[in-house]
This record gives C-alpha cells, sequence and structure tokens, in this order.
C-alpha cells in the first residue's frame, strides 16, 4: 500500500504549514508515483491509497500501471458528503476547506461513475461498503485482496 497521507507524514512530520503547499504536493505525489513504479518494476502489486477525485489524477497513476503492462483496478468509495465533512474535520488540514470538500463531492459524482472509471483504463472497478451500508472500514477491507 502506497499512501499520500503517509508519505506526507514521512516527508513532513508535523510541519502541517510546510506539508500543505502546491510544492509540498508535488513531492508527494512524486515520491507516490516513484515507489508505485518500483514495486510494479519488482512484479509487486502496488496499492494507491490516495483520493484520485479527477480524472487528471487518476491518469498518472492508470500511465504508471501501463508501463508495466499491470491491470488497473479501482475502489469507488461513495461516501454521503456528511461522512467527507466528518472525515475532513478529523483530518486537521488546514489547505483544504469545507468548500473544497463540496466541491470534491461534486467532482466524485460528476467524474467517478464505474464507466467513466473504466473508459479511463481501468479494468475492474469495485464499490466499497461504508458507514452508509453498515460496513466498518476493517469489514470493508476484508472484502478485497491485493495479492
Amino acid at each position: 500500500m502506497v499512501s499520500s497521507d503517509e508519505i506526507r507524514a514521512d516527508l513532513f512530520g508535523t510541519s502541517p504549514a510546510e506539508a500543505n503547499t502546491d510544492a509540498a504536493d508535488a513531492l508527494i505525489f512524486s515520491e507516490r508515483d516513484r515507489r508505485i513504479a518500483a514495486r510494479l518494476a519488482g512484479g509487486q502489486t502496488a496499492v494507491a491509497e490516495s483520493t484520485n477525485v479527477t480524472p487528471q489524477a487518476r491518469t498518472r497513476l492508470i500511465s504508471i500501471a501501463r508501463r508495466f503492462d499491470a491491470p488497473v483496478t479501482m475502489l469507488r468509495f461513495a461516501p454521503d458528503l456528511g461522512t467527507l465533512l466528518e472525515q475532513h474535520a478529523g483530518r486537521n488540514r488546514a489547505d483544504i476547506t469545507t468548500a473544497d470538500v463540496h466541491a470534491f463531492a461534486a467532482d466524485m459524482a460528476r467524474h467517478a461513475g464505474a464507466g467513466q472509471l473504466r473508459s479511463e483504463g481501468a479494468h475492474a472497478v469495485h464499490d466499497v461498503p461504508g458507514r452508509r451500508q453498515g460496513a466498518t472500514p476493517a469489514e470493508a477491507a476484508a472484502r478485497f485482496s491485493f495479492t
């Protein structure tokens, strides 16, 4: 699993002012892409744990997978706006506003349908159950295997 949030913490620790800039994001996602490419080059599975709401964000990951002829499986999380706002409040990210969360939710609704994801290059698309479906994160994770 390659997590952009974990890379942010690795690179910037508890310096939120440094970690929440466009330059920091560029460094974080460059490192994420490097780690994913290294795993795929070694014949391993790579799971990118990052939001990737827009087609532009997903293009980078799909391009890396294509370089290594690796299939792309996308997991769709469709939390309601209330859940997204609750998660945002718990992350303590000053660089993302409540208005940004509303915009992300609208983008997800517009750009993350299963057909859209397949047209971008996903071989498989799975919906991940969440709180609305009565599943805890551990129960949802238990439904998937990436080995």
